[in-house]
């Protein structure tokens, strides 16, 4: 027991109030963790794992920023109630249903104020989709905004009053719809018909598939540590 507890500890990294477990190809948030620094933990940090789930964040009352990139976390996704919670990014992920998330959000994370969904298909831009452009980002700008009027800085952009005065008008009439595809039977003997339509681009119909997409994306992260700092807060430049 003391030996797998050891084990457990050395593969935490701990700054203080800060914890990181990054990379340990797990499913679910491990159990040692909620109990051993969830009591005290202002930031955690989950990137580069398998997660489909988020239950075990129960045991972190007091956290106040959150970092889940590069996890396979859905629209079944749920939070447990985090009222300190200021700063959660999600990036590439498997969000598809922005509205959904947004409701959820709004109602267990009342102080969110720094959101990130970049390369998730529910933010509609070039990590995704290459037939995606400003104008369908800006958009989804102001839809998250009229969900989430409190935000500061939304994905890598801080948010402009132009834009919330915006999203107070029009944000509700902003969503983007995504078109729904079903693809047909593929009869027998029809080698030669065509691939069914997808909005995706070739390169990049697999979701987790970036490869190629990343060349021509307009949206770059900034910091550091590319994965962990993207919000460039006026007080840090």
């Amino acid at each position: 027991m003391e030996e797998v507890m050891a084990q457990n500890e050395s593969s935490v990294a701990l700054n203080g109030t800060q914890i990181s477990y990054i990379g340990h190809d797990c499913n679910d948030i491990p159990d040692f963790l909620g109990d051993q620094y969830g009591h005290f933990a202002r930031r955690l940090d989950l990137s580069f794992n398998q997660l489909r789930s988020l239950a075990g964040l129960k045991m972190f009352t007091e956290l106040e920023e959150l970092v889940v990139d590069n996890n396979l976390l859905g629209n079944d996704l749920r939070f447990p109630r985090l009222p300190n919670l200021h700063t959660l990014t999600l990036n590439k992920n498997q969000l598809t249903d922005i509205e959904a998330l947004l409701e959820h959000l709004a109602d267990v994370t009342p102080s969110l104020e720094y959101l990130s969904l970049l390369g998730n298909e529910a933010c509609p831009n070039q990590l995704v989709s290459l037939d995606k452009d400003e104008d369908d980002y800006q958009r989804y700008r102001y839809f998250v905004l009229h969900k989430m009027p409190q935000l500061k800085f939304l994905d890598t952009r801080k948010v402009t009053r132009k834009e919330v005065m915006e999203a107070q008008a029009r944000g509700a009439f902003m969503k983007v719809v995504k078109p729904k595809s079903e693809v047909p039977p593929i009869e027998a003997g029809s080698e030669g018909q065509e691939m069914p339509y997808t909005p995706l681009p070739r390169g990049s119909r697999d979701a987790r598939n970036h490869k190629g997409v990343f060349a021509k994306c307009r949206y770059v992260y900034y910091g550091k540590h590319s994965e962990g700092n993207r919000f460039i807060r006026n007080d840090q430049l």
